[in-house]
């Protein structure tokens, strides 16, 4: 089946490639625009659990992402000399802890999703280097300037383009009307693997306002660094690498464990990232015949740990409205906001307290942390912290005909 519909997506990531693909699948033509050059491989493990493996599942990605998987086996709390005082391997908790039963890069699971793309078919129009400088919308559809030159024409358009959406400020207004700062700043980059490190396991060495951890890459020579920073705001770090970086150095100064091959690492890093733990919330989700999608509408944190859980998600709501009723884009719109807003609700909030609670600023609070920890981990309060992680599984997904399209 094919339809007239024309939707644009702005951004090539995990949101924007989650939506093309059954779009395409369905018959609807799909161009996708992204500023970057080309795919950006690697980054940070992301984790499918819930109605998002159900979606991975129901779009037949389950054999590309188990090809992919990360070997990552659980998580551990070690103190200043690398002893590990907490250990919860991931099955403790049923999957559904802070390391799920599958975990994948970010870059590989886009590329599953592109792997499926490419094997779909359909009116796919995939421009890497290109990005939307501006737009005029009417009652029958939306005309783009490219940043390109070119001027078109398309029935809809999906901004994908995350936490700092050029999409939603135009559409929308500034960041700063959506965007709640959480109190700190958070950093990946890759990393040599260095000698002693468990295979197989993540770890994570918390000091007061601070944090710093080493988690499996796809490559075991490499291994992915993880830091996190309770600190105020300061706009001048913005866009300031060595500001970045400085402040990661003095923060962690004293952390002791493998703290100094991470600082030693990190200035040559060729993925270094560094930016703000926001959250994103907007009062709708559409205007006219623009919608937001993924980090760029609902971006929860990297607290949440459920970043990919709502963009496969909103994804597969999204073009499953479209592909119910192609004929009627604006009421798919407005469906599949009242269809996903339930799951975000319950997806961005904020395991244990927020950063409050995941870094004390003393030592004694620290203490107080790690006590609390223990805890979590401990026969009696399993249960509990199954069902507290397990907020989002009593989400109902509903059913699509682009389902059998994307099984044929």
């Amino acid at each position: 089946m094919s339809t007239e519909l024309h939707v644009l997506v702005c951004g090539g990531g995990i949101a924007g490639n989650a939506v093309a693909l059954p779009l395409v699948r369905a018959g609807i033509r799909a161009t996708v625009v992204e500023r970057a050059s080309g795919p950006r491989p690697g980054g940070q493990a992301v984790d499918l659990r819930g109605p998002s493996r159900e979606v991975a599942e129901r779009m037949g990605l389950m054999p590309g992402i188990r090809a992919r998987q990360l070997d990552e086996r659980g998580m551990t709390y070690v103190d200043r000399t690398g002893h590990a005082y907490v250990r919860m391997p991931a099955e403790m908790f049923d999957g559904k802890g802070p390391v799920a039963d599958i975990e994948i890069t970010r870059g590989d699971l886009n590329q599953v999703l592109l792997d499926a793309l490419a094997e779909a078919g359909g009116a796919l129009d995939y421009r890497y280097g290109e990005w939307v400088e501006a737009l005029t919308q009417d009652e029958d559809g939306v005309e783009v300037a490219f940043a390109s030159g070119g001027v078109e024409r398309f029935d809809l358009v999906v901004g994908a383009d995350g936490v700092h959406s050029a999409m939603r400020r135009l559409v929308f207004g500034p960041e700063e009307r959506f965007s709640t700062y959480l109190g700190g700043y958070t950093s990946y980059f890759t990393v040599p693997t260095p000698a002693g490190v468990e295979p197989g396991w993540m770890a994570m060495r918390m000091v007061p306002r601070a944090a710093v951890g080493i988690r499996p890459d796809a490559d075991p020579a490499t291994s992915k660094a993880i830091v996190m920073l309770r600190v105020d705001a300061d706009p001048a770090l913005r866009r300031d690498v060595g500001a970045q970086q400085r402040l990661i150095r003095r923060m962690l100064a004293e952390a002791g464990w493998l703290t100094p091959h991470i600082l030693d690492a990190m200035a040559d890093a060729p993925d270094f990232y560094f930016d703000e733990l926001a959250r994103i919330d907007m009062p709708h989700l559409s205007a006219g015949r623009v919608a937001l999608l993924g980090d760029a509408g609902y971006c929860g944190s990297p607290m949440t740990g459920m970043g990919t859980a709502m963009a496969m998600v909103g994804a597969y709501l999204l073009a499953g409205e479209l592909a119910a009723d192609p004929a009627d884009p604006v009421g798919a719109l407005a469906r599949y906001e009242a269809g996903v807003t339930p799951f975000l609700e319950k997806a961005k909030e904020l395991p244990g307290g927020g950063l409050s609670m995941m870094l004390p600023t003393t030592r004694i609070g620290s203490m107080l942390t790690r006590a609390v920890t223990r805890l979590m981990v401990s026969r009696p309060l399993r249960p509990v912290m199954i069902r507290m992680m397990s907020g989002t599984d009593v989400y109902e997904l509903p059913s699509y005909p682009l389902d059998s399209a994307s099984s044929a």
